[in-house]
């Protein structure tokens, strides 16, 4: 087998890829990005590992060796699945492998956020606190958890955990279904008006959809309260970029956690990147699901795919 690694640094280059040589031949890519490296890279591989580099017609046509993609993550909007099943190609995903710590940075950035931490390192470091003749300081005031309504958006698997993180802190959970097709009993469901009037934190974890898309826009964050914490680390389009940053620079919202944009990574004319202040805005550059416990799982995951395609075994196909 001749298996190409589009995006190798994806995965991190402390983490071993060396374990893919158990197949066959393999030629590793740092990055991947445009449609003439895919086609060109691709070439005559029979197995193509990759992340976000396109995968459709115009960049596989010309590879008439491929039997599978896999993914080294658990979305797939990258393939063009209709195709690569009419020819044949199947494409793998790793499911469940991040969950953990996605949940957690959910939590590191509402509790950073809502706890004004990023002010009150600062105020230690600066000195002013060593110049003060009391023993405490807490001139910007912040709130407990407790009490307080989580609402999700996206009940999967990092939606449960987040809700029985959240449940653990002492908030009431209520969530929405996008589609309308949740399962889940174990929590309150809500429309989507009631969802942002009642919650005090609102965290997205929805893959991205036409129906997700805008979902949180200037319509919606008019109807949260002021006192409202957003946070995203589901896909940055689902959250309207601009209408964002007019919600938290009219004081419409208390603040917001991201780490997912619009478009990645950051760009310069993305009005977000203005604002400075960590109190009301933290972005993280999309590192959610990248530690390394993570990151060993979701190479191991991909190992695993390669393995029970090649026993004949359909593992985590996602266009059978």
């Amino acid at each position: 087998m001749k298996i190409v690694l589009l995006e190798r640094n994806s995965a991190g280059t402390d983490i071993s890829v060396d374990c893919f040589s158990d197949f066959g031949e393999v030629t590793s890519y740092a990055n991947t990005v445009t449609e003439e490296e895919v086609a060109a890279r691709v070439g005559d591989a029979d197995i193509v590992v990759c992340n976000k580099s396109p995968m459709r017609e115009s960049t596989l046509k010309n590879c008439p060796n491929v039997k599978l993609i896999c993914e080294l993550a658990t979305g797939f909007d990258n393939c063009d699945l209709a195709y690569c099943k009419s020819r044949g190609i199947q494409v793998r995903n790793v499911v469940d492998y991040s969950t953990g710590m996605v949940a957690q940075h959910t939590f590191t950035l509402a509790l950073a956020l809502s706890q004004k931490l990023m002010h009150y390192d600062t105020y230690v470091k600066s000195g002013a606190y060593s110049a003060q003749d009391r023993f405490s300081n807490f001139d910007i005031p912040f709130y407990e958890l407790e009490g307080k309504t989580w609402g999700i958006v996206g009940m999967g698997n990092i939606g449960r955990r987040v809700a029985r993180l959240a449940t653990a802190f002492g908030c009431k959970v209520i969530f929405t279904s996008i589609t309308g097709k949740s399962s889940c009993t174990d929590y309150r469901q809500v429309d989507k008006e009631t969802l942002l009037k009642e919650s005090d934190f609102l965290s997205l974890h929805c893959p991205l959809s036409d129906l997700s898309r805008n979902y949180i826009d200037k319509d919606a964050l008019s109807k949260m309260k002021k006192t409202a914490y957003l946070i995203n680390v589901a896909r940055g389009p689902v959250v309207n970029n601009r209408d964002l940053y007019d919600s938290l620079m009219a004081g419409e919202l208390a603040g917001a956690g991201l780490d997912v944009l619009e478009k990645e990574p950051l760009e310069p004319g993305n009005p977000l990147s203005r604002i400075k202040d960590s109190t009301r805005l933290i972005i993280t550059p999309h590192l959610a699901w990248a530690s390394v416990e993570a990151r060993t799982r979701c190479v191991q995951g991909v190992y695993d795919n390669i393995a029970a395609f090649l026993r004949g075994e359909a593992r985590n196909v996602v266009n059978p």
